[in-house]
């Protein structure tokens, strides 16, 4: 657990023609009592119309989908679908890492031929640009340390971002019991200060509760919790009233 990666989307508007009276200027118009109206009512400009807005930025357009159309309307070519994946990728990975599945869906969203963004995934995944097995790595380490997580709740993450079976596999296998069990008691310590003042059975119910939402199996988190409970002072025998199995 040696190697760290931090963490973890139109072109511009058409001109539009001014208003035809208001283009007239200094054209005058008749007010009710006769005298003279220099540019008329709403609507009417006694200037020119210089176009119909702000042309948004790149990144506006990456996520409108009209990246690939450059400044549409003006008759420019579209840009070549290689290279508008490549941009589309970049960017993302500028943002943080991800992984191969991930940019996948992401050029698949955006409309890219599935044979071009295969193309330029496998170019990426090449030259280091894609790399899923660091990425499972780093996220194992960051988000263990970080948030607490146990090594299921990692590797359901990990699914969740395409990446394959062996990888996860190896990147979880990083965790071993004795860090997990140690990760889980630093969790539980925190939270004791918290929960004192509430019934035994509900002040058990939330802290075995906490670890299962990050993935800690049953048996561990009665254990680790129990533990913690008797080193504050609870009575061993009540404990064993409400945790037998621990």
């Amino acid at each position: 657990m040696t190697r760290r990666t931090d963490w973890p989307d139109s072109p511009g508007a058409d001109d539009q023609p001014g208003d035809r009276e208001g283009e007239r200027e200094g054209s005058p118009s008749r007010g009710r009592a006769g005298g003279r109206r220099t540019g008329g009512g709403p609507g009417r400009g006694t200037g020119r119309r210089t176009g119909g807005g702000t042309a948004p930025g790149p990144d506006e357009a990456l996520d409108s989908g009209a990246e690939d159309t450059g400044q549409r309307g003006r008759g420019e070519t579209p840009r070549d679908p290689g290279e508008q994946a490549r941009a589309i990728c970049l960017r993302l990975l500028t943002g943080s890492p991800r992984t191969r599945k991930q940019l996948a869906d992401a050029l698949n969203k955006r409309d890219i031929p599935e044979d071009v963004a295969e193309e330029v995934l496998s170019r990426f995944e090449d030259v280091g640009l894609i790399d899923d097995a660091a990425f499972a790595e780093a996220w194992v380490e960051s988000r263990h340390r970080g948030r607490g997580l146990a090594r299921r709740a990692l590797a359901r993450e990990l699914r969740t971002k395409g990446v394959h079976t062996a990888l996860i596999d190896e990147a979880v296998g990083q965790l071993d019991a004795e860090q997990e069990e140690r990760t889980a008691r630093e969790l539980v310590e925190r939270k004791l200060r918290a929960s004192r003042g509430l019934d035994r059975e509900k002040r058990i119910r939330r802290l075995a509760g906490m670890l299962a939402r990050k993935g800690y199996p049953e048996g561990l988190a009665l254990r680790v919790v129990r533990r913690a409970l008797e080193e504050e002072g609870e009575d061993p025998e009540l404990l064993e009233y409400h945790l037998p199995d621990a």
